[in-house]
């Protein structure tokens, strides 16, 4: 597994843990770090603490870039997000791991890139298995959760490792208390909470025309959503004034689909201004960190899925009272690996000696890396492997499979006006210039923009000798990084099945034993890394995290999953 990632120039030091106090601990010391989480887990939050930890709310949003009023946006109506700017940091160059949700999501929630654990194909359940990340591993919201938080996910969880809806919905239970609430009220007094907030309304199929003649089974399906949709809207977009990026024609269609997405996005703003109102009402904006940010970038072809910034780069924003200064701009690289190890720590917590990311914000905030990475791989039916590397003003991408066209069938995708209209084009021989490039029947190998004077990454420099020493070192990058993090998406996928799900069956976790002493029970599971969770006498289920305290004549029922396996079978604990 790759080392943390760390400051250009001090690799060799970076991979060492972190104490709860913020030092860096060497590897040698593993069982010492063991013995902290312990403690962490074990010991109140607020145990020696000056302070109690703070609340955190983290507001994704789907499907969208920097198309924000705070990052410049001329036509972006939003008020809510943009006084949250104000009030706090805005992040310039902050990106995710991949263009996509299900892989990008499976990143952010572990802190680690999804293709050292298997995660990299969009969906993994597609193709037969779920991703099963080491039995150390766990996802940053159960670590929150065993350590006192109150953990609640409201909308989509995508993180790879359920087959609910495809694997968008559902996942190992035991990371949070409520995941159908809408917000944290649901606590108890004084517990601190993590509310993940995921807003679809900016969702690449809001985009869809509200109906199409004949109606498909997946235009059926989604078409409450998109009418809800419209009736959320709360002005339209002049299309005439909208920005066309320089791989789009600029023609009615586009310019129709991007007034859309504006008219969403002001809705969406909206739905951000309800949750602060709500912070605001219960008294508590002054103890929460706030971030708001999303999945990836644009939800549009040529953006979302791919590696390129309009599919990577993403909002972030940061309000966190105290900490960050009001109004600030942080021009510093960040990744979405970086929000597990930021948010651990930001509760007092060690951060696992496994997680990637870095600390990027707060008392313990590490230096910024050198680079940031990205990667592509199966898409929907279609086998892809593209990876990227970032610094602050050059993007590298390699394509892994280059003699297959830029653009594959993608079913979903092809619902769009906008990607009708851009095939329509390619076929009838009209696309010409920057917009023409995505539709090659063959890709170039290797890609290398400067971002500064071509932000939308048209002009390829990898052939050009001005540059060859920033390609040298971009190759050299990537090929460390591809060992260093233990890329399985260079595997073919046969063998990810075949590693995860022997056999093609979801293994199933060992259901939970007992063991009982006065006044306790204590619960184990014969499958390494499951986690246990229980409930006494039909109450809610709980995070077992040791020994439970319980009086005579009380009934446990207990279970155990190991993430990317079926729950076990529910156990029933009479106590005498």
């Amino acid at each position: 597994m790759a080392p943390r990632s760390g400051a250009a120039g001090k690799r060799g030091d970076v991979g060492a843990p972190l104490r709860a106090g913020g030092t860096r601990v060497s590897r040698r010391h593993r069982p010492e770090l063991a013995l902290v989480a312990l403690l962490a887990l074990l010991l109140p939050l607020d145990a020696g603490a000056e302070e109690p930890p703070p609340n955190i709310l983290l507001i994704m949003a789907e499907d969208l870039g920097p198309r924000l009023g705070a990052y410049g946006d001329p036509i972006a109506k939003t008020p809510n997000i943009d006084r949250l700017a104000r009030e706090g940091v805005l992040y310039e160059r902050a990106f995710t791991t991949a263009g996509v949700c299900a892989p990008s999501r499976a990143a952010i929630i572990m802190g680690v890139h999804q293709n050292t654990w298997g995660a990299g194909h969009m969906r993994t359940y597609r193709g037969g298995y779920l991703a099963v990340p080491p039995p150390d591993m766990k996802a940053f919201p159960e670590l929150l959760r065993a350590a006192g938080y109150y953990t609640v996910n409201a909308g989509k969880t995508d993180y790879q490792m359920s087959t609910t809806l495809q694997g968008a919905f559902g996942g190992p239970f035991t990371i949070w208390d409520d995941t159908s609430g809408s917000n944290w009220r649901g606590r108890a007094e004084d517990q601190p909470f993590f509310a993940y907030m995921t807003l679809g309304i900016t969702h690449e199929g809001q985009l869809w025309p509200i109906m199409t003649w004949p109606p498909g089974l997946m235009e059926t399906l989604t078409l409450p959503m998109r009418l809800w949709t419209r009736w959320q809207w709360i002005g339209e977009t002049d299309p005439r004034t909208v920005p066309i990026p320089p791989y789009y024609p600029d023609n009615p269609v586009v310019r129709e689909d991007l007034a859309r997405l504006y008219n969403n996005i002001e809705a969406m703003d909206a739905q951000v201004g309800e949750l602060l109102a709500k912070l605001e009402e219960d008294g508590l904006a002054d103890r929460t960190l706030v971030i708001f940010t999303t999945d990836h970038g644009d939800g549009l072809p040529r953006g979302k899925r791919w590696p390129y910034d309009s599919g990577t780069r993403i909002p972030l924003i940061v309000r966190w009272p105290g900490v960050t200064d009001a109004g600030s701009v942080e021009a510093e690289l960040v990744s979405g690996v970086d929000f597990a190890p930021t948010l651990l720590r930001a509760a007092g917590l060690p951060v696992p000696d496994h997680v990637q990311g870095r600390v990027f914000l707060g008392p313990d905030k590490e230096s910024e890396p050198g680079y940031v990475y990205a990667a592509r791989d199966r898409m929907d039916a279609h086998r892809d492997r593209v990876r990227s590397v970032r610094d602050r003003d050059f993007l590298y991408v390699r394509h892994l499979i280059p003699d297959q066209p830029y653009v594959l069938p993608i079913e979903y995708r092809n619902q769009l006006p906008m990607m009708v209209e851009l095939q329509r084009l390619h076929e009838a021989g009209a696309l010409t210039g920057p917009p023409a490039l995505w539709f090659r029947e063959t890709r170039d190998a290797e890609e290398l923009f400067d971002t500064r004077d071509d932000p939308h990454q048209v002009r390829n420099l990898a052939g050009d000798p001005a540059h060859a020493d920033r390609l040298a070192t971009m190759r050299r990058e990537l090929d460390r990084w591809l060992e260093a993090s233990g890329d399985l998406g260079l595997l073919e996928e046969e063998e990810l099945r075949k590693r995860f799900w022997p056999g093609g069956e979801q293994p199933v976790t060992a259901a939970p034993r007992h063991e009982q002493s006065p006044g306790r029970v204590g619960l184990s599971s014969a499958s390494a890394g499951a986690s246990i969770g229980y409930r006494i006498d039909g109450g809610p289920w709980r995070l077992y995290t040791g020994p439970i305290p319980v009086g005579a004549g009380a009934e446990i029922t207990a279970k155990a999953v190991r993430y990317g396996w079926a729950e076990s079978d529910e156990v029933d604990i009479e106590l005498p």
